[in-house]
């Protein structure tokens, strides 16, 4: 399966936290989960079943030419696969694969594969 989502969020703007302590969800990261559950619906993308291990090939094409960790992004993007019900849960991959692309789109080309 392969579709294409906006570029995530990084791990850095992800989580804020309450003067509690209590973490929660930007708005930027709920933003990009909207998206994301968007997106795979619009495809009509179906949830892998919880037993099946996957792979999983990322190629990110950054919005512009800042420096980045391309592991930042990891978090946000398998996270909201699993809020969007494509997989059960990130454990589910055996596999995974980044690429950073030079062309600047602002998007991930995402693919899952069952192993």
């Amino acid at each position: 399966m392969q579709f294409e989502i906006p570029w995530p969020p990084s791990v850095n703007n992800y989580w804020g936290q309450s003067k509690r302590g209590t973490k929660f969800i930007l708005p930027k990261a709920a933003a990009f989960r909207r998206d994301v559950i968007f997106i795979t619906a619009q495809a009509g993308i179906k949830q892998y079943d919880e037993e099946e291990r996957l792979s999983i090939h990322l190629d990110l094409y950054p919005p512009d030419r800042r420096r980045r960790d391309i592991d930042n992004v990891l978090k946000s993007l398998l996270d909201s696969l699993e809020i969007a019900r494509v997989i059960h849960d990130d454990s589910q991959f055996d596999e995974l694969h980044v690429v950073r692309h030079e062309e600047k789109r602002g998007n991930v080309v995402v693919t899952i594969n069952i192993c």
